[in-house]
């Protein structure tokens, strides 16, 4: 079985948000970015556990972006990756991240494709849905749990109120969440392997972007807490009616 696990770089959390170019980009001055948690905890992880259990024999990682972006793959490589591919194009819509991982798939041929949930810095949850519906492959999303066996995925995922267990013949997309798999820590070993790993570069294809970021606004500041004695229930009352906001 082989696996591709997509991976996205995103700025570390500590990171201080500003734009720049009269709000409409992200500045990424001073800004350290890591692999997407969701995709390196969950996703990658559980297809190097299924590699170390016999049931996977490739785990390939892919990422699109330009060579700023190597450094992220890198690490991904540095646990226990067998490949990095980087796809030379601009990350900004996400129908073109999607459409770049699909047309690369194609010329490999997965059996199982893996990618986080969402990313934490724009948080659509899209992607995964996207390769699977460019590939013609079958998709479940937000999995808690990913077993395989006999060419079919049994893919526990989270609901209001439970638990839902759907079963899948693989080729198969898959969105990983928390309980997928437990978060691992690079090596010495690895990180030194990681040097000498393949690091693909593969050209773009030539697909537009369908959406495009127009302006970036900060959340407003918070406002100061007003204090309430207990003892003045009906100032507490009308404040609630008339200043609280319900977010």
């Amino acid at each position: 079985m082989k696996i591709l696990v997509c991976i996205c770089p995103v700025p570390d959390t500590t990171t201080k948000v500003a734009f720049a170019d009269n709000n409409t980009h992200f500045s990424t001055a001073g800004v350290t970015f890591i692999i997407n948690p969701y995709d390196e905890w969950y996703a990658l992880v559980r297809a190097l556990e299924f590699k170390e259990a016999g049931i996977a024999t490739d785990v390939h990682m892919v990422t699109v972006g330009k060579a700023d972006a190597e450094p992220v793959i890198r690490k991904a490589l540095a646990l226990g990756g067998d490949e990095a591919i980087r796809i030379d194009a601009e990350s900004g819509d996400t129908f073109t991240v999607a459409a770049q991982i699909a047309e690369y798939a194609k010329t490999v041929g997965y059996d199982m494709v893996l990618c986080g949930k969402e990313s934490i810095d724009y948080n659509n949850g899209s992607v995964g849905a996207m390769i699977a519906e460019l590939l013609d492959m079958n998709y479940i999303g937000f999995a808690a749990k990913l077993d395989v066996a006999s060419g079919v995925a049994t893919v526990v995922r989270e609901i209001e109120g439970g638990e839902e267990t759907d079963t899948c013949a693989l080729p198969l997309v898959v969105s990983c969440q928390k309980g997928m798999s437990e978060a691992r820590i690079p090596n010495m070993r690895g990180i030194m392997a990681a040097r000498t790993k393949p690091l693909k570069v593969v050209a773009s294809a030539a697909i537009s972007a369908v959406s495009s970021i127009v302006a970036y606004e900060m959340p407003p500041a918070k406002s100061g807490v007003k204090m309430i004695s207990a003892d003045n229930m009906d100032e507490l009352v009308s404040l609630l009616h008339n200043e609280a906001k319900v977010i």
